[in-house]
């Protein structure tokens, strides 16, 4: 093992094997040994093919880097006591280059130590990769279509349609970082009723009648019927449908200057959000697609006429057999109709698969479109649904019911700006909306603070992680201007400087992020990013605080850059160790938070409870040398 920790060239990195699969490895080459001299019985090799065992962190430090319960999940097919099989297992593995010690606990835990060389490895991976660490080579996936918001234009992007949001971005994101090739698509539902009442509700605002009954009320129906009166009147009193197109392209493209109608693309672009394809639901129709698709379902025996109207009746078997209506009796063609042709088209496009992000309470809608799939001919198995719970947004825990700009709906563009104002910086916003909704699963539902959210403290969850990337840069900055730096190119020999528990905890945990990156793209979580992130942040917070008591710092501070010859007695080389270190934990910080979509700034000024300690607050993270 040690002759090779430092042969693997640049391109290798990504792919290279974590400490978890190298120790997995070994116990496997230790198991085959087992097996090999008749220790796990005539049944040993049965055992080892049937058996299934994990390598994993221990819960509490004390008993070691790695855990394994590979011995009670080999002991009854050898028909061996689990304590016996682990301690042939410590022998095995005594003289394992990797494996320091290893210690049978319990019932028959394997409990492992590696050596910190090992760790000391991963971290010369992290800086060959750069950026790349984490993610798989590109374009050597699947191509997937990922359809989300897709919200009727006929508002602003509410709360909802900001999470709906942010989940497929950071969802599309991982997905491109595991080697996918990803469309981001939005279906706009520009033509049925729902359309044609907004057009006649800005129709009625204009001309100052209240809307019509099952119309749209808010500023912003009035700020687009004073648009539209200023720079196309005539539109305003002639063809209905004309009104609905003009009306759906300033929903889209926003009124110049206004922030109560930003408008769904500027909103979404400021959310972090940009689409490769926004598809018309209308084209279908002026295409003559819907019917195209309505004469192969009828061929096939999948549609019947019942009381004037026209129903898709599902597949045999299909888990949702309830008949749905796709051709009213007055003749004109129903959602669903316009759901199953556009379904068929992105079939048509190649896709191999197809994510679209929806509200919990679309999950009947999902059987319908896989039965619709299925009738067609079509691959259903490609089609999945991400769906996510409710957003609640409070201000000091008082729950926020309606908007100021739009009346009857929060948007994401109002709770933006209220947090950019308090941060005074554009994008304060969106990190905290993607961070704070990222950081619980889709299934979950959100209690969004929009005053926790604004606040410059360690007790705001996203200003916490942001103030540690920050802190990071602060110390390779200080360093610089110091005249240090990391060895260019570190081996792992330069290395052996990183010796305390807390850097070789921190150096594995670098080391899982593909695989955290690889789980969190197959099970479309990203909150297990968040996650790790966080993870990352307080065990750095952590070590850092600790050197502090130990009085051990990571660069020289000005009490002993002071005294004569103080360059003979600092360890030079222990420094150079620590900054690659450093360097390597940003890198995937930054990762990690570009996978989330937030911000990685490297400059801010410290919060009030950490410049009590460290020198006052306003002033940048690093300004005082004592502090790292």
């Amino acid at each position: 093992m040690h002759a090779n920790l430092d042969s693997v060239t640049p391109h290798d990195t990504a792919q290279r094997m974590s400490v978890t699969d190298l120790v997995r490895d070994a116990l496997m080459t230790a198991i085959a040994t087992l097996v090999k001299a008749g220790e796990l019985g005539e049944s040993g090799g049965d055992a080892c093919d049937n058996a299934a065992w994990v390598v994993e962190r221990p819960k509490r430090a004390e008993h070691g880097d790695l855990s394994t319960n590979a011995a009670m999940a080999l002991a009854k097919r050898a028909a061996r006591p689990p304590r016996e099989i682990a301690q042939a297992l410590v022998r095995a593995l005594a003289a394992n280059q990797l494996i320091a010690s290893a210690d049978v606990a319990g019932p028959g835990f394997v409990n492992l130590r590696l050596f910190p060389r090992a760790f000391h490895s991963g971290i010369v991976d992290i800086l060959r990769a750069g950026s790349a660490w984490g993610k798989a080579p590109a374009a050597t996936g699947e191509r997937i279509n990922v359809e989300f918001v897709s919200a009727n234009p006929t508002g602003p992007v509410t709360v909802a349609s900001g999470r709906n949001a942010i989940l497929g971005d950071a969802v599309a994101r991982l997905l491109e970082a595991t080697g996918n090739r990803v469309t981001r698509e939005y279906y706009i539902n520009d033509r049925g009723n729902q359309v044609r009442a907004f057009a006649e509700s800005v129709r009625a605002c204009a001309a100052g009648r209240p809307p019509p009954e099952d119309g749209y009320k808010g500023a912003y129906v009035a700020e687009l019927a004073e648009w539209l009166s200023k720079s196309d009147a005539p539109l305003l009193s002639g063809d209905t449908d004309a009104l609905s197109r003009a009306c759906v392209t300033w929903m889209l493209r926003g009124v110049p200057g206004s922030r109560t109608l930003a408008g769904i693309r500027p909103s979404l672009a400021d959310l972090g959000v940009k689409f490769d394809v926004w598809f018309s639901e209308e084209s279908l129709h002026r295409w003559g697609a819907v019917e195209a698709v309505m004469r192969q379902l009828e061929s096939g025996g999948h549609l019947v006429r019942k009381d004037g109207a026209l129903f898709f009746k599902a597949p045999e078997g299909a888990v949702e057999d309830k008949d749905r209506v796709v051709q009213k009796s007055d003749g004109t063609w129903a959602y669903f109709a316009s759901d199953v042709a556009y379904f068929a088209d992105k079939v048509a496009r190649g896709y191999d698969r197809l994510i679209n992000v929806l509200g919990a309470d679309h999950h009947g809608y999902v059987a319908r479109v896989r039965n619709a799939l299925t009738a067609l001919g079509l691959p259903q198995e490609r089609f999945e649904a991400l769906l996510y719970q409710l957003v609640f947004i409070t201000k000091a825990g008082v729950a926020v019911k309606s908007s100021k700009r739009a009346g009857t709906v929060i948007t994401i563009d109002e709770i933006m700006d209220e947090i950019d104002d308090a941060a005074g910086r554009k994008g304060a916003g969106a990190d905290a909306l993607r961070f704070l909704f990222l950081s619980r699963s889709a299934g979950a539902e959100v209690e969004f603070d929009i005053e926790l959210a604004k606040k410059r403290t360690l007790d705001n969850p996203v200003f916490y992680v942001q103030y540690g990337h920050a802190r990071l840069c602060s110390i390779l900055r200080r360093a610089r201007a110091l005249g240090l730096a990391p060895p260019a190119h570190p081996t792992t020999d330069q290395l052996t400087g990183l010796q305390h528990p807390d850097e070789l905890s921190i150096a594995h945990r670098l080391g899982e992020f593909p695989d955290v990156v690889a789980q969190a793209s197959r099970q479309r979580e990203p909150h297990r990013i968040v996650f790790y992130v966080q993870d990352l942040a307080r065990d750095f917070q952590s070590y850092f605080t600790r050197l502090k008591g130990e009085r051990d710092p990571i660069l020289p501070p000005e009490s002993v850059r002071a005294a004569s010859g103080w360059e003979g007695r600092w360890d030079f080389a222990k420094t150079g160790a620590r900054l690659a270190w450093i360097e390597a934990i940003r890198i995937v910080y930054a990762g990690a938070l570009e996978l989330a979509g937030v911000s990685a700034p490297e400059r801010m000024e410290r919060p009030a409870e950490d410049g009590s300690r460290l020198g006052g607050e306003g002033r940048e993270i690093g300004d005082d040398a004592d502090e790292t």
